[in-house]
């Protein structure tokens, strides 16, 4: 392969990386493969001649793909993430094109003084002392990128492992190494993960086993009761590993009462967070480092979480005299002038030679920022609540542990051998993968918010997966999917048999953003209000903001809708009905008693309704000498009605004379004030006639509320008289000329009549109506005019 070629398929490489991760929600996240498969379908030997790229590559979608396990898709739930991003596959590229190789600082300046950098940027992410950091040529403490959690942990103990020979050296001259080797010992917990049992083994030390609490975590007097009986016998005690993040529960050793132990007997305290680690980018849960101070080495990996693609494994240690010490060589060949002025990461690891892994976590950390890097951990947490959510819901499961961050320990109830018989048949189907863990005897199945690309609907899709075979394996034993836990039935409750135990039950509003119409739900679907101080205090929250009111014919529609679907309201519509008092509108006056009657008579959300024709056509202004008709004002809002009431004209000034059979009403002012007069004088009050009609309808003094409904109208009359010079009305003085004439269709004047005549009025209506304000009432004073049981408008308030 050429240059030529190279950036051809190149590109296309790209291309392909991108399409796979784009869809690998697609893909079969296990492989339905036998052990042996790629032997029987690839040659024995290597080709003697060159091949096609093409013919190569056509085999890696042939071969390749259907026996890998995808770590990258959404429904990989086993072991711990192993994430990768765009930034770190570039930064990977970069890497392996350059391939230089970061053992000195000779051999690669930019290499050596990035990881430098990279290191302590981390560190600082994290939160971690400052005696973790090298941004001082002085500082004996520093950061390095090993390759895995396992190498940093083997790394922490053999450098403990020297401290410890020097220092008994000095107290025991007369005794080689190999002998005072066999006194030391080193603890970890039961909970610690293998690769501290291995370094154990290749370290040729004693390693005991901490049993944790019931929380799986490694407390300092279990800690400290070991190392006193150790020590009686003889054992120096020289490491010992805390976890935070154990690989199966997640469960954290307290640091801080470890750390003081280890204080007390000068061990080594080395601190595996390997996959916790990367959340501690987030504060909320740094609460888990407490204690970090006391430690002596610290790792984890990025490339679990934080999405660096694999190796590159985080490692900080206090002083790293002990690890120039244990892996310190200085052949001819590798020095330079510049030895001692610069970190030559050869002498912090175990090989020699070293990847430019500093670059791709430089790349994330500058590309997704802190505030990325904590989005994407506290989605997985989010996501790994909701299975909880989902496990907890049903009886057949049960987490026997708590849940830490993104991981959730879960089983089927009853026997180890449910579980893992479930577990066995997910991974076979391949639709999700899972790994077991083992904690106190108990057998669980780990499944762990793996991907970035995880969402929502995977996690349904997830749970569903392990619900449908989780119910064909307790068919096959108990033969039932619920197996042999009872699952009790809720009993169902008729709408009637609600009602009969509720009394408060009922109706709410439910109101969506759209315009469409209201719909009546059963009250318990929704949030309701129900406390009596509910409109007042919305009120007094508007007055507060000082908003504007607001107007629309769907407001108008919901309010209507309101005052007609029962006892209950939701927030947002009572919300509504503030809105609405905020208007210049005339409110429904409270009839608790009778209220559908009245709403029948008139919409509670309307305003009375002006005089129109059956057909409905707007009727004409007949300037007639003996019969007016009160004209429609202009609409200032998309409204079917409007509220007219007399100006300035009292009870005891007119005779009123209501005709049912020619759907009228008259009103003829006494004495010689006329309407346009009554505004101008104050008259003495003169008793009022009724005809035989008035009582009949036991309209009594109630009549003085059809007056505040004529008020609008007649005003907008006297205005109209005096702008038009022709008018004949302003000439007469005789009573004729004063003589008013309400008409409408029989039905209008009957729901005038009705709305105004039936139904208890509080007491206050019946008194004196002091003078009205001339300012527009405040909030709260239209707010208290609202009858706190029907909602209605209970009082008269000034215009």
């Amino acid at each position: 392969m050429d240059h030529k070629e190279f950036r051809v398929k190149a590109k296309e490489m790209v291309d392909y990386i991108a399409d796979y991760l784009e869809n690998i929600r697609d893909r079969r996240v296990y492989p339905s493969v036998q052990p042996g498969y790629l032997h029987k379908r690839l040659p024995n030997e290597a080709p003697h001649l060159p091949e096609k790229w093409d013919d190569i590559f056509r085999d890696v979608e042939d071969h390749i793909m259907p026996g890998i396990v995808h770590w990258q898709s959404p429904h990989m739930h086993a072991y711990f993430p192993a994430l990768t991003c765009y930034p770190s596959i570039m930064g990977e590229m970069l890497s392996s094109a350059l391939n230089v190789l970061c053992f000195t600082w000779a051999s690669s300046p930019a290499g050596t003084e990035l990881e430098t950098i990279a290191m302590n940027w981390l560190g600082k992410v994290i939160g971690l002392p400052e005696s973790f950091l090298n941004e001082k040529n002085d500082s004996p403490g520093g950061g390095v990128i090993q390759t895995t959690a396992s190498e940093a942990t083997l790394v922490s103990l053999l450098a403990a492992r020297t401290r410890a020979l020097m220092e008994l050296s000095k107290l025991n001259p007369d005794l080689q190494s190999s002998e005072l080797l066999g006194h030391l010992i080193c603890y970890c917990s039961d909970q610690a993960h293998s690769s501290v049992e291995k370094a154990g083994l290749i370290g040729l030390v004693r390693m005991r086993y901490i049993e944790s609490d019931e929380n799986q975590s490694m407390r300092g007097d279990k800690l400290e009761e070991a190392i006193q009986n150790d020590k009686s016998k003889g054992l120096v005690p020289f490491w010992v590993c805390a976890t935070l993040g154990t690989t199966g529960s997640v469960a954290f050793d307290n640091l801080r009462e470890v750390g003081q132990v280890c204080e007390k007997h000068s061990a080594w305290l080395h601190v595996d967070a390997a996959y916790a680690g990367s959340a501690f980018v987030c504060p909320e849960y740094r609460h888990w480092l407490d204690g970090i101070e006391l430690a002596d080495s610290f790792a984890f990996n990025p490339s679990k979480w934080l999405m660096v693609n694999f190796d590159c494994t985080a490692m900080w240690v206090k002083d790293s005299t002990a690890l120039h010490k244990t892996f310190n060589v200085n052949p001819i060949y590798l020095r330079h002038e510049n030895s001692g002025k610069a970190i030559d990461y050869m002498h912090w690891q175990i090989p020699l030679s070293r990847r430019f892994r500093a670059l791709k976590l430089w790349f994330v950390l500058r590309n997704y920022g802190v505030i990325g890097l904590q989005k994407h951990i506290r989605e997985s947490v989010r996501l790994a609540q909701k299975f909880e959510a989902l496990v907890l819901a049903d009886q057949r499961f049960e987490i026997p542990q708590a849940r830490n961050l993104g991981m959730v320990a879960f089983r089927l109830k009853g026997d180890n051998a449910l579980t893992e018989r479930l577990l066995k048949r997910l991974n076979a189907r391949g639709y999700i993968h899972a790994v077991p863990a083992c904690f106190k005897s108990v057998y669980v199945i780990r499944f762990t918010v793996t991907s970035q690309r995880t969402t929502n609907q995977d996690i349904l899709d997830d749970w569903n997966e392990i619900k449908t075979v989780a119910a064909e394996i307790l068919t096959d034993v108990f033969g039932s999917e619920y197996g042999n836990v009872v699952v009790p039935k809720k009993p169902r409750i008729s709408l009637k048999e609600t009602r009969e135990l509720n009394a408060t039950f009922g109706t709410s509003l439910l109101l969506a953003n759209s315009p469409m119409s209201p719909k009546i739900v059963n009250g318990t679907h929704v949030a309701i209000c129900d406390y009596e101080q509910v409109l007042n205090s919305c009120a007094q929250t508007f007055a507060q903001l000082k908003m504007e009111p607001k107007d629309s014919p769907e407001m108008r529609r919901r309010i209507r809708g309101i005052k007609m679907c029962g006892k209950k309201f939701s927030l947002d519509s009572c919300m509504d009905m503030v809105q609405g008092l905020m208007m210049e509108q005339s409110l429904p006056q409270c009839s608790e008693e009778e209220r559908e009657e009245a709403s029948a008579g008139s919409s509670p959300g309307e305003k009375s309704s002006s005089p129109v024709t059956s057909s409905g056509t707007k009727p004409d202004v007949v300037l007639d000498m003996n019969q007016l008709q009160v004209p429609l004002a202009p609409k200032p809002h998309r409204s079917k009605s409007m509220d007219v009431s007399l100006m300035g004209l009292s009870l005891d000034d007119a005779k009123i004379t209501i005709d049912m059979k020619n759907s009228e009403i008259t009103i003829t002012p006494t004495g010689s004030k006329s309407f346009d007069d009554d505004q101008k004088d104050n008259i003495s009050r003169k008793s009022v006639h009724f005809d035989a009609i008035q009582e009949k309808l036991n309209i009594g003094d109630r009549i003085t509320q059809a007056f505040e409904n004529f008020q609008d109208g007649l005003e907008m009359l006297s205005e109209l008289h005096q702008r038009d010079p022709n008018n004949k009305v302003e000439n007469k003085t005789d009573e004729c000329s004063s003589k008013l004439t309400i008409k409408g269709p029989g039905n209008y004047i009957r729901k005038l009549i009705q709305q105004f005549s039936e139904g208890p009025f509080e007491a206050e209506d019946l008194k004196a109506e002091p003078e009205k304000a001339t300012s527009t009432p405040s909030i709260r004073d239209r707010a208290d005019a609202i009858c706190k049981k029907c909602l209605h408008y209970k009082g008269k308030i000034g215009k």
